[in-house]
């Protein structure tokens, strides 16, 4: 199958503690606030993982692969394909990473070069509400596959006659074009929200995604067949406000202080 890999690829509980920046086996899941500029902490609580977002803050998604084969990593912010915009599904088309090789991933996939930014934003400006899906906004979820490993197979024989009649294969090049119209083609248009829903999206639901402005991010086709059809790991990351964590008991009272490289001008006594 088809699928997509970033050009920018890089080289590389207790409750109320901070776990880790990451969570995953296969491929490290971290969240990155660009606006505040500091990776997430994690919060554990009854088996979940947690972080707390800040409204209007953009934020990236970074995705590192720990595997020393290629994987998939099909990516879910609030049971929306981040490439497609389809109701997500583990079958559909991800970002590949080379082993022990990762990548940020900016925002929803818009074309070949451009995404819009992921942003936290309340529920009714998520995008998943404002497209007609309100019912599992506040997770991020990436589902990892393995590349299927392929053997040589030997030449088949044939002779001059054969190979002067038969018809040219198409070009690599325009087959891969035609996934790649494929795939991206935008989704149906949604039926409008029900009267529930609407109700819904009203009240204080939880953090949401939102659609925000365009920026440049490039990406390229290339050949991906999944050893299997169920994925290695699925990786699941709830995120919500700080003020809604603290009073489902996820998050410490006090929010923990981004630390500063000079906070003084000169050497104190000990």
């Amino acid at each position: 199958m088809k699928t997509l890999l970033l050009a920018f690829a890089f080289a590389a509980g207790v409750a109320h503690a901070a776990s880790a920046a990451a969570v995953g086996r296969l491929v490290d899941l971290n969240v990155y606030d660009r606006t505040s500029q500091r990776t997430l902490p994690v919060y554990r609580h009854d088996g979940r993982d947690y972080i707390a977002g800040e409204p209007g803050h953009r934020y990236q998604i970074s995705l590192r692969n720990r595997a020393g084969v290629d994987v998939m990593a099909v990516l879910s912010v609030d049971a929306v394909n981040a490439i497609s915009g389809d109701s997500a599904d583990w079958s559909q088309t991800g970002y590949v990473l080379d082993p022990h090789a990762g990548t940020d991933v900016l925002g929803w996939r818009k074309s070949m070069s451009q995404v819009a930014d992921f942003v936290f934003a309340d529920f009714a400006q998520s995008y998943a509400v404002r497209t007609g899906r309100p019912d599992n906004v506040g997770v991020i979820g990436v589902a990892v596959f393995r590349r299927q490993h392929v053997y040589p197979q030997p030449e088949p024989v044939t002779n001059v006659a054969s190979r002067e009649t038969s018809a040219p294969a198409a070009p690599a090049e325009e087959s891969m074009g035609r996934s790649a119209a494929n795939s991206m083609a935008a989704p149906q248009a949604r039926a409008s929200m029900n009267e529930a829903s609407m109700a819904k999206a009203r009240t204080d639901g939880p953090l949401g995604t939102g659609h925000g402005q365009r920026e440049e991010s490039s990406i390229t086709y290339v050949d991906f067949e999944r050893a299997s059809s169920t994925p290695e790991e699925v990786i699941t990351l709830y995120y919500d406000t700080w003020e809604h964590l603290l009073a489902r008991g996820v998050v410490p009272m006090r929010r923990p202080a981004a630390p500063l490289p000079f906070p003084d001008h000169f050497v104190p006594d000990p």
